[in-house]
C-alpha cells in the first residue's frame, strides 16, 4: 500500500469514527478546474477550489471556495486578517504541512497539520451548498460530504475553520 493509500484509508477511517458519511467517486486524474468540468457533471453538489497561500509573516492559509469564484487576491488578506498581501505557498510547503501534492488541494489534508499551522478559511457562499465536494487526498477521485460535516471533520482535527465571504 502506498502512502497516499494508506493515508486516505485513515481518512475514512477517521470519517466513520466521525459518524461522517461520504461518498466517494474515482475518476481520471484532474489537475486544475478547468480539467474537472466533465468529472463535475455527473457528481451533485458544490464544486470547489482550494488556494494555498502564505503571508507576509509566513502564516499559512488554505482558502476553499466554489470553483467558479472570483477571489481577489490583492484583497483578500484584509477579509482573512493576514499580514500584508497573500502569496501561493510553494508545491514543497504544502507536501509537508498538509500532505498532498498540487492538484490534490483539498481540506482533508487538515489530518497531516497536526500543528495546527494552517488556517482553514471557508467562503460563506460556499457553504450555501448542502453538499461539497473535494479531492480525497489525491486527484484521481472526489469525495461528497454535507458542509456541516466539513466543519466537524475540520474541528475534529483541530482547524477550527474561518468563515467569511471571500469570493465578489
Amino acid at each position: 500500500m502506498t502512502d497516499i493509500a494508506a493515508r486516505r484509508a485513515a481518512l475514512f477511517q477517521l470519517f466513520e469514527t466521525l459518524g461522517i458519511r461520504t461518498t466517494t467517486h474515482e475518476h481520471e486524474a484532474v489537475f486544475t478546474v478547468a480539467e474537472s468540468r466533465h468529472v463535475k457533471e455527473s457528481i451533485p453538489g458544490g464544486h470547489t477550489k482550494n488556494l494555498f497561500l502564505k503571508d507576509k509573516k509566513g502564516r499559512l492559509f488554505l482558502v476553499v471556495a466554489l470553483g467558479d469564484a472570483v477571489i481577489d487576491l490583492k484583497k483578500l488578506h484584509e477579509v482573512i486578517g493576514a499580514s500584508g498581501r497573500l502569496s501561493f505557498g510553494s508545491g514543497e510547503l504544502l507536501e509537508e504541512v498538509w500532505g498532498v501534492k498540487p492538484g490534490s488541494v483539498t481540506p482533508f489534508g487538515a489530518t497531516a497539520d497536526g500543528e495546527g499551522r494552517v488556517t482553514v478559511v471557508l467562503d460563506a457562499a460556499m457553504l450555501a451548498h448542502e453538499v461539497l465536494n473535494y479531492h480525497p487526498l489525491e486527484n484521481t477521485a472526489t469525495t461528497s460530504i454535507s458542509r456541516d460535516d466539513l466543519v466537524v471533520f475540520l474541528k475534529a482535527t483541530g482547524h477550527d475553520p474561518l468563515v467569511v465571504p471571500v469570493s465578489g
